[in-house]
């Protein structure tokens, strides 16, 4: 019995990423166009005092605004939203598949070959400009400064 919950927690944990339930409700959880995609009517269209329409026209603007946005977008999601799927998860993938089989081992064979260099580098310095740095130090160490105010 253990060993089937076990078995079962199992299938659980490893479930995978791509049959997971998608919230059909909040489409955006992550606040991604927060800021970006928020336009309404008020926000494009608007009349100053003095200089109103009919009452009719402004109802009917505002009407065919708000439908004709929310159709053509439906509309261009259908004709266009999984095409751009496909593109934008083939871009995705293919700079996935980049950085893994790409820059990070050439990062990697980087730091691996430049250590070998930061060695002689750092022997180099060490053997010729610490005996320098270390001269100049002591002859620079006997100089005393002394300031004084002249009135």
């Amino acid at each position: 019995m253990a060993e089937e919950q076990t078995g079962l927690e199992e299938r659980i944990i490893i479930r995978d990423q791509h049959t997971k339930e998608i919230d059909l409700v909040n489409r955006d959880p992550k606040h991604i166009n927060e800021d970006v995609i928020k336009v309404d009517f008020e926000d494009v269209i608007a009349e100053p005092a003095g200089t109103y329409s009919f009452d009719g026209v402004w109802k009917t603007s505002y009407t065919t605004f708000t439908v004709s946005k929310y159709w053509c977008y439906r509309l261009l999601s259908v004709v266009l939203g999984i095409p751009l799927a496909v593109i934008w998860g083939f871009l995705f993938a293919l700079i996935s598949f980049c950085h893994i089989w790409a820059v990070v081992p050439c990062i990697k064979s980087y730091v691996i070959e430049i250590q070998c260099v930061s060695r002689i580098y750092s022997l180099c310095i060490h053997t010729f400009c610490d005996p320098l740095c270390e001269a100049l130090g002591k002859i620079f160490s006997s100089i005393k400064v002394a300031l004084r105010k002249e009135i």
